[in-house]
């Protein structure tokens, strides 16, 4: 039996004694193209000793056309093999669409875990969940302003939408699926209220650094499994007189301090 994603990335956390999650998230706007592949490896190499998981946004690579999906085919092989890489991708579609997007990122592309939209239902979950030794984090209570919207709205018997994931992810427990199932839920709204609110399962957080979120508000919520703190354009862009080392090297003290690592 292989090992799970969960137990692949607590033994990184371990190890690094950080639950940065570094965001590869280039910008073909502001960077040359024929740069972009040596200025990621150059941010992996030098992050990597402070990096719990990688996580490239396949929308950045997209943009870039043809060129930048072989970029990123070609860049993952040579990721160190003891960092999860979790892709970027928020996909939702009908099962069999799914099911080929599924067969692109785990077994293709060979990343460790995937985002995935889970508001068209479980159904549209299916394909990514039985595939050993991986993982997926599903759309809970975004970063952005517009989670109030669908994700924060109240039902009416007083749950919230978000809390219709939680119970996909404990159906996913409950079924015995071999992939990990968590949640992403974004730093700039993941106050007390929402927290308590949703199962103890793994959360990537994304919002610190460019998006301002406060760690603060983890503090004492009373999950167990262990938060992943996304940081992109904070390591990547902001703060060019810093290198890429020192700016991973501080958010990973932050997120230690906060997290009481």
């Amino acid at each position: 039996m292989s090992q799970s994603f969960t137990d692949k990335l607590a033994a990184r956390i371990k190890e690094t004694g950080s639950a940065l999650c570094v965001g590869l998230d280039p910008r073909p706007g502001m960077d040359d193209l024929e740069a972009i592949p040596a200025l990621l490896r150059k941010v992996v190499e030098e992050t990597a000793p402070y990096a719990a998981a990688f996580k490239p946004n396949i929308a950045y690579f997209e943009a870039m056309g043809l060129r930048g999906l072989e970029i990123l085919e070609d860049l993952l092989p040579d990721m160190p093999k003891d960092v999860p890489v979790v892709l970027d991708a928020k996909r939702g579609d009908i099962g069999e669409t799914q099911k080929y997007y599924a067969h692109a990122y785990f077994e293709r592309l060979g990343v460790d875990a995937v985002t995935l939209s889970p508001f068209m239902g479980y159904d549209t979950l299916e394909p990514f969940l039985n595939y050993e030794g991986k993982g997926v984090y599903l759309l809970a209570v975004t970063s952005n302003p517009g989670s109030a919207d669908v994700e924060r709205q109240e039902l009416a018997g007083g749950r919230r939408v978000f809390e219709l994931v939680g119970d996909m992810v404990l159906r996913s427990v409950r079924e015995g699926c071999k992939t990990s199932v968590g949640m992403v839920v974004g730093l700039t709204n993941a106050d007390s209220s929402i927290l308590e609110r949703i199962p103890d399962t793994p959360l990537l957080i994304p919002g610190l650094g460019a998006q301002g979120g406060d760690l603060s508000c983890l503090s004492g919520s009373g999950h167990v499994a262990p938060p992943l703190i996304n940081v992109s354009r904070g390591i990547m862009y902001q703060n060019p007189e810093l290198g890429f080392a020192e700016k991973a090297a501080g958010f990973a003290q932050r997120i230690r301090e906060a997290l009481n690592y």
